[in-house]
């Protein structure tokens, strides 16, 4: 996601919002004015860079990367907050992969992985007002894709009425995909009761049968309200 495209996305969030701002506004007071809404949000996040280390000397360096994805929540009160959050980024790396034979040399990797992330988190603000610090933990399941293929593609094809014979390959890859668990802090504003921004860290927790990769992320969210 360029900076043009997100300069664009905050452009479209303010005039929508203002449609709203007005009747908002006249409120004298601002406490609560979470309680009970929806939201949606865009974000884009700076995923850190990770390193893990196995037996006979085999490594894993992943480079921080931007990442882009989507919130969806629910304000159950001013203060709890309930949501699912996606993220998806695409980080190069270096692998190293020590061959079982002695004889045989190590290999060293460089490719890009895609990283898939689903959290489900539970947020409490510390106040009911439209600035507040907050607190954020979940659950989620997470994929880590090397995108180097494990075996030979394997291509189907068929005949349709319409495009004619149509062939598509597809491969399995080396992934790993586990469980998370995650725990973050952050900052959010309610702009006036339609659009709200929010900034936050976030570290996700990543194990795998042979390395724990923890994944810290400073993100920045735009979003709508109703």
């Amino acid at each position: 996601m360029t900076l043009r495209r997100i300069a664009l996305l905050l452009m479209l969030l303010l005039i929508s919002s203002s449609l709203q701002a007005q009747r908002f506004n006249k409120k004298a007071d601002y406490d609560g004015l979470r309680d009970g809404n929806w939201e949606a949000a865009l974000l884009v996040g700076s995923q850190s860079g990770v390193s893990a280390a196995a037996e006979n000397g085999a490594s894993l360096d992943i480079d921080s990367e931007f990442g882009w994805g989507f919130t969806l929540g629910w304000n159950m009160t001013p203060k709890w907050h309930f949501s699912w959050r996606f993220m998806l980024s695409k980080p190069g790396y270096s692998a190293t992969i020590v061959p079982e034979d002695p004889d045989m040399p190590p290999q060293t990797l460089n490719y890009t992985a895609s990283r898939y992330s689903n959290q489900l988190n539970a947020t409490y603000h510390f106040l009911r007002g439209p600035l507040t610090p907050y607190i954020q933990a979940g659950i989620g399941y997470a994929k880590l894709d090397s995108n180097i293929p494990s075996q030979p593609p394997v291509v189907g094809c068929w005949w349709d009425p319409w495009w004619g014979y149509i062939c598509v390959s597809d491969w399995k890859t080396y992934e790993a995909s586990e469980f998370t668990y995650n725990v973050g802090l952050g900052l959010r504003w309610d702009v006036n009761g339609a659009l709200f921004v929010r900034g936050s860290w976030n570290r996700e927790f990543f194990s795998t049968d042979r390395a724990d990769l923890d994944f810290d992320t400073l993100i920045l969210e735009a979003g709508l309200m109703w």
